[in-house]
């Protein structure tokens, strides 16, 4: 089966210089894969004719779709529809559909749209429009030379309305489409190079069709298994048997075998448990307790956290010893150890994670240089500790504490019973 293959050409000044990120051509890429099309590129332009029409010329070569967000708005200063009816050849029409959604947007709030809104309605005459059931700026599909090209709004709630209503039904019925799976681990507490070399031998059986990809990020790696082929079923079970063969060979350092968050496991956990947890936190700030709650359903299992940044709240809210920390000092053993005995006290959970460290720039000693930090995790039965030695720069040093006293905590409460 001939593989079909898009370009997204995202447009808009503010992209290109930082003012706005990018997250519709993300959105667009993990759909159009599901689907079994092959994302090529992703090209962004400016407000300007020219490069607009350059990259549909050059992107048009290659690709069977073409995939365009942005510049559709009704000010002077989105040229998307001007320059694709330059591209097509085309003139102009009024869609009867799209203006009478865009009044009906405005009668929603009591409002008469203004002759600016009303020219949203204003199409290329060889465009097919899609219906904008979220906003006043219709989608547009032009078939030209075998080539499939599709003009969306680039506010994202528009945008994703558009693909899941119309783009992807339409797209599906326009070409004969691959099976694309992917199977993804998550693993915490090996290296990208460490685990490749673990994992030589069964990289290198794996057929032509079925790809692995190291995702790293900071403290964890995803192993990725890509195939693809004409029969779903059989795409199916081949990586199916291979991914479990993958699995065993990274069981030690595994954190889940789909592709979920590092946080999104450790709920699963505690859910599982029937467990709460809380964190007393001082050099991460409170970022544990942000990561902790970023899912859905947080309050089922997480109680609180107590930040206590300065000595003063360690003792008076946690009741870490002065003694400790004169004798220790903040960012030791005995402190944390302290902490998470004060936090399960305070906050009443089955679980703490408590953090004490240097994050720098400044802060270091020659005994306990930038980057030192202690961790402990503990229930009311036991406590253990872990100390890391970073040299990184203070975001590098915080997200890597925060995944690694994550998955501490979660190997922590899963060798609990």
């Amino acid at each position: 089966m001939k593989p079909i293959s898009a370009s997204i050409i995202t447009i808009g000044d503010e992209l290109l210089i930082g003012q706005t990120i990018d997250t519709n051509s993300a959105f667009i890429g993990q759909e159009l894969n599901k689907a079994g099309i092959w994302l090529k590129r992703r090209i962004a332009v400016g407000d300007v004719r020219e490069e607009i029409l350059n990259a549909l010329t050059e992107q048009s070569r290659d690709n069977d779709i073409l995939l365009i967000t942005g510049g559709l708005g009704p000010t002077a200063d989105d040229i998307t529809k001007p320059a694709l009816r330059d591209y097509f050849s085309a003139g102009i029409r009024t869609d009867a559909g799209a203006l009478q959604n865009v009044h009906d947007i405005f009668s929603r709030f009591g409002r008469t749209p203004s002759e600016v809104n009303v020219k949203q309605a204003d199409v290329p005459d060889l465009c097919e429009v899609l219906p904008n059931k979220r906003g006043t700026a219709p989608g547009m599909w032009f078939d030209k030379d075998g080539v499939i090209y599709v003009s969306l709004p680039g506010v994202p709630h528009e945008m994703k309305g558009l693909i899941t209503d119309s783009v992807l039904p339409k797209l599906k019925e326009r070409f004969t489409l691959p099976a694309i799976v992917h199977r993804t681990a998550l693993t915490a507490g090996k290296g990208e190079s460490d685990l490749a070399a673990h994992i030589a031998d069964f990289e290198a059986a794996l057929p032509a069709w079925i790809k692995l990809a190291y995702l790293p990020s900071y403290g964890l790696v995803r192993l990725r298994l890509t195939a693809r082929g004409d029969d779903a079923a059989a795409v199916e079970h081949a990586i199916g048997d291979r991914f479990a063969d993958l699995k065993n060979r990274v069981a030690e350092w595994l954190v889940a075998d789909e592709d979920i968050s590092l946080t999104e496991a450790l709920h699963r956990l505690l859910k599982e448990r029937g467990k709460t947890v809380g964190t007393a936190e001082s050099c991460t700030g409170g970022y544990l307790a942000r990561l902790l709650t970023e899912p859905a359903g947080a309050s089922q299992l997480f109680n609180g956290s107590i930040v206590a940044y300065a000595n003063e709240i360690k003792e008076r809210v946690l009741g870490v010893p002065a003694e400790i920390l004169r004798r220790h000092g903040a960012v030791s053993e005995e402190t944390v150890r302290a902490m998470v005995a004060g936090g399960l006290r305070v906050l009443g959970t089955d679980y703490i994670v408590a953090t004490s460290g240097i994050m720098g720039p400044t802060g270091g000693t020659p005994e306990k240089p930038v980057g030192t930090i202690w961790i402990a995790v503990g229930s009311r039965e036991r406590t253990e500790t872990l100390l890391l030695n970073y040299r990184f720069d203070r975001a590098r040093n915080m997200e890597l504490t925060a995944n690694t006293a994550l998955n501490f905590l979660r190997r922590f409460i899963a060798k609990t019973s």
